[in-house]
This record gives C-alpha cells, sequence and structure tokens, in this order.
C-alpha cells in the first residue's frame, strides 16, 4: 500500500489516475449489443441459450420462473438467525426510505390560473441481484436494496431476476429475502441477457419500466445501453472507500475498513487520507497483517496495489478538499468531531460519522442504501431510493382571466422563436372571447 504525501508529485499522479473515468471497451459494448439484439429478436430462446451456455447446462424455458412453492420451501432452508437479520434489515431500510415520500401538490394563483404536480409510481420495477460467487454468497442485502425502495414508492409489480447456479437453483436466502420485501416475481436468468429481457419483456418475463441494481461490467454496459428504452438507477463501477482519519482512530480499524472494500473487487479504490504520519504507518502494518489472513486476499490485494493508497495531508480541512474533488462512494470520517467537518463536506454518496461507523453497517442494515454512485458520478448522483420509482406529472389549468393576462407574453415569446401555431393557438382563443 503506497503511503504518499498529499503535496508531492507522486501524489497528485496517484490522485490525477484515480479521478480518470473509466471508458467501456468497444468490443466488450459491441458484445453486449448482440446479446441484446438476440433477446430482443429470439426472447425466451435466447435466455435459454445463454443460460445453458455460461450458468446451468441443463436449463429449459420451465426453470425461467421460481414457483411460489420454492420460495416457501426457502424458508425451510435458512436458519433463524438469517431470517432474523434478514427483517430488521428489511425494516431499518423501510423506516429510512419512508421519509424520502414525496407528496403531489396544486397551488391557486391569484388570476385563477392553477399549478400543480401528481407524483406517480411507475407500474413496474426489475431488480438485478448478481449470483455471488456462483451462488454461494447470496447478496441478500442487493435484494432489500432494491425492492424495498420500489415498495414504499408504491410500485405494483416488483420482479427480481439473478443468475442460477449450476445445477439451475437460486440460494434460498434470496428467495427468502425477497419474498420478505414484497417481490412478485423471481426469474432464474443473469447478466446481460436478464437486463435485455427486462427491457423488452419475453414471452416468459414481461417487461418492465425501471431497472436497478448493480452486476459485473456485462451487466453494467446492458443498463448503459438500454437507459432510455427503460429507466435505470446508475451506471455503477467499481467499489470505493475513503477514510478520513485523525490519531483517535484505531490503525486495526482502519485497515479493516479499507480491506472491506478492497475485497469486492481487484478494480476496488481503498484510501486513507490522515494528517497523522504515525498513524499512517500503523495502517500500512495492519493492512499487511490483515491482509494475510483474509479469504479474498488475493482480489483485495490487488485492488490495494493498483487504486489503494495512504495520504499525509496538512490537516483535515485539506483531506476534505481532496475528497471533495474524488467524490467517493463511501466516506468514512474516522476523527475526534466528525460533525465539525460536514459544513465543507460536497460531494460523497454515503458518509459514515465516526470511527464507530464502519462502512460495513451501511452495506447492511442500517437503513440508508447501499447501491450508491461512483467514478466520481457523487458529484452530481446520489444513492438508489424511492425517487428513482416516482414520475411527477404537471398540472397546468388557465381561466380566461389568466390567459388574458399572460397571452401577449406568449404571443411574443413565441414568435420570437418562429413558432407562429404557438403564437395563433393562443390568440384564437382571445379572439373568440371578444378580445
Amino acid at each position: 500500500m503506497r503511503v504518499l504525501e498529499a503535496k508531492k508529485p507522486e501524489a497528485q499522479e496517484f490522485l490525477a489516475r484515480l479521478k480518470k473515468r473509466f471508458f467501456y471497451p468497444a468490443k466488450l459494448e459491441n458484445d453486449v449489443r448482440k446479446i441484446i439484439s438476440a433477446v430482443q429478436e429470439k426472447g425466451d430462446e435466447a435466455l435459454i441459450s445463454y443460460t445453458r451456455k455460461f450458468d446451468c447446462p441443463n436449463f429449459s424455458v420451465e426453470d425461467l420462473r421460481v414457483c411460489p412453492d420454492k420460495i416457501e420451501q426457502a424458508y425451510t432452508k435458512i436458519d433463524t438467525e438469517t431470517l432474523r437479520a434478514i427483517r430488521l434489515a428489511i425494516a431499518n431500510v423501510t423506516s429510512f426510505h419512508e421519509k424520502q415520500k414525496e407528496r403531489s401538490w396544486i397551488e391557486t394563483r391569484s388570476n385563477r390560473a392553477l399549478l400543480g404536480q401528481l407524483v406517480r409510481p411507475v407500474d413496474s420495477a426489475g431488480l438485478y441481484v448478481p449470483g455471488g460467487t456462483g451462488g454461494e454468497t447470496p447478496l441478500v442485502s442487493t435484494v432489500i436494496m432494491g425492492a424495498v425502495p420500489a415498495k414504499v414508492a408504491g410500485v405494483a409489480r416488483v420482479v427480481m431476476v439473478s443468475p442460477p447456479n449450476k445445477e439451475g437453483k437460486l440460494h434460498p436466502a434470496l428467495l427468502v429475502a425477497a419474498k420478505e420485501a414484497g417481490v412478485e416475481e423471481i426469474y432464474r436468468v443473469g447478466s446481460a441477457w436478464a437486463i435485455a429481457a427486462l427491457a423488452f419483456g419475453t414471452e416468459t418475463i414481461p417487461k418492465v419500466d425501471v431497472i436497478c441494481g448493480p452486476g459485473n461490467i456485462y451487466v453494467t454496459i446492458a443498463k448503459k445501453i438500454l437507459a432510455g428504452l427503460v429507466g435505470i438507477d446508475m451506471i455503477a463501477g467499481p467499489s470505493e472507500i475513503l477514510i478520513i482519519a485523525d490519531d483517535t482512530a484505531p490503525a486495526s480499524w482502519l485497515a479493516a475498513d479499507l480491506l472491506s472494500q478492497a475485497e469486492h473487487d481487484p478494480l476496488a479504490t481503498a484510501l486513507l487520507f490522515t494528517d497523522s504520519p504515525k498513524l499512517a504507518k500503523e495502517v500500512s502494518r495492519e493492512l499487511e497483517k490483515q491482509l494475510a489472513k483474509l479469504p479474498r486476499q488475493k482480489i483485495a490485494s490487488q485492488a490495494l496495489q493498483n487504486q489503494g493508497g495512504i495520504l499525509i495531508t496538512q490537516g483535515l480541512e485539506e483531506a476534505l478538499e481532496i475528497a471533495n474533488e474524488i467524490a467517493p462512494e463511501h466516506l468514512e470520517l474516522c476523527v475526534k468531531d466528525p460533525y465539525a467537518l460536514l459544513p465543507a463536506l460536497k460531494h460523497a454518496g454515503a458518509v459514515f460519522l465516526g470511527a464507530y461507523t464502519p462502512e460495513a453497517v451501511g452495506d447492511y442494515i442500517a437503513g440508508a442504501n447501499h447501491v450508491l454512485p461512483t467514478m466520481g458520478c457523487a458529484r452530481y448522483a446520489q444513492a438508489l431510493g424511492v425517487h428513482v420509482f416516482l414520475k411527477k406529472i404537471s398540472l397546468i389549468s388557465y381561466s380566461y382571466k389568466a390567459l388574458l393576462e399572460e397571452a401577449p407574453a406568449v404571443i411574443h415569446l413565441a414568435r420570437l422563436e418562429g413558432l407562429e401555431a404557438h403564437a395563433r393557438a393562443v390568440e384564437i382563443r382571445l379572439k373568440a372571447s371578444g378580445s
């Protein structure tokens, strides 16, 4: 893990490389476009072909949808502790997202013009859940983070897709989490072909209005290509964590938090900014010690070597200034008074305040959504939330008095833009009323 002084050229070069936007290889985009076209043209036939090739050799069209009996049986295959944790997470995530609800409104001006806004949920939403090491590590948190805000928004039909394991099954914990979170339909299908199925619909899978959820690069590219045909939550990249710490934070805790993101992906970013050279050295040593005992050692090691770094800053203010430039997915403030830094905070997907708030609690149980903007997108984007599943419909109603008062301005602007029919559409109403 590189240790650099923030003002030195080496640190500036490292930061500049981190801030470069990631572009997907043209060949991969072409491959995904072929997959999308195949699903659009052949429907279920394409889904079965791809699933047999990449996931389950003996897969059939009858295996696509998980029947209700299988979902009920899943409850008998998980332990009480797992069910309790799922229900606690759903309760906390629901409580958080209930506060994001938006209201419809109407107001009337003095001239009796009426303006307003209707807030309505989309009719249907599709949730993508990655397979998780061939189905062995069920990503139940992803199910909860996608399904709960959709149900809070009032979406009538929530669908989940997830790649089957080589036996053509989904982990029972995924099925239980989906049922508990209000998912109505579950399909065993993954990767770019699952995204295409949700966007276009097939003989078995009806299309949806919005697609959310993380996935591999093929899933991400498919969402990018199909955005517009359907709504999407965001284009997400590899995981990121940036920790700002002072000498009150235990080095072992900080090292553990850095590894918690580094173990996700060789392309994950793990950064520590501190004004304590002593702490920087201690964390570097702790990383070596903890990395040696980590099951995903190889993945985490690559991430730390490629995108990991400890920067020594002149103060916490400088650390936060650089953090704002990076706009990280996860920002931990492991300092004596984290709230003192909040006024200067501009850009981050989620902020974790204090040493007793590791990023991991946000991933699972706190209640805030863990689907967050990456690759600097936190400069303009936000976490997955209720807003992704809502749309706002404008209401406009003019009385004759209101039209008479404001018609000259409408007519003037329409003719200024060379749109004569617009102007006449107003004038014809005034003439009909004798004005």
